[in-house]
């Protein structure tokens, strides 16, 4: 990418917004604004009967009440394996014995540069939540088949949560 008079006009709590100007082929040179994320880490977690816990909790953003995975923002150099065991303990007070990679997906990468890395968690026990002052959350516990039904139709519409349920139905179906 041929990038030029790059510069910071925001920088947040959450993110910073970066400007640029990019070379695009033969069309010029053209100005983009690229919210710059440090990323972050969801969890599926899978219960030994076969259901799943998501949580449901206020988005702000879109003015809803989402179903989700368990997630959370890296904290600077935190590996993404840590960040999601860390992210499943506070938001559902579960643990996991196991923690198996489901992959990354770019969020929104027309304007986003987060990775998200998805994990599914196995060998769950029950420890106690820890949810940060800004977050209200419920544990929601439903068989995986209602969880990815719901992801088809549309009632589940979080990103992260379709990828990490229809990436671990691929898994369980080879």
């Amino acid at each position: 990418m041929n990038a030029t008079n790059r510069e910071f006009v925001f920088n947040g709590l959450v993110y910073d917004i970066e400007q640029m100007r990019v070379e695009i082929g033969s069309r010029g040179s053209h100005l983009f604004q690229v919210i710059r994320h440090p990323g972050g880490a969801g969890v599926l977690p899978l219960h030994d009967d076969g259901s799943v816990s998501l949580i449901r909790q206020l988005r702000p953003a879109v003015d809803a009440f989402l179903l989700e995975v368990p997630a959370g923002r890296l904290g600077p150099g935190e590996p993404p394996l840590l960040c999601a065991g860390r992210e499943l303990l506070e938001e559902t007070g579960l643990k996991a014995k196991q923690l198996l990679s489901l992959g990354t997906i770019y969020s929104s990468p027309g304007v986003f540069d987060e990775i998200i890395h998805l994990y599914a968690a196995t060998g769950i026990s029950q420890g106690e939540a820890a949810p940060e002052d800004d977050e209200d959350i419920e544990v929601v516990r439903m068989p995986f088949a209602e969880a990815l039904a719901m992801a088809a139709e549309g009632s589940i519409s979080d990103a992260k949560t379709i990828a990490a349920l229809f990436r671990w139905d691929q898994i369980c179906r080879k």
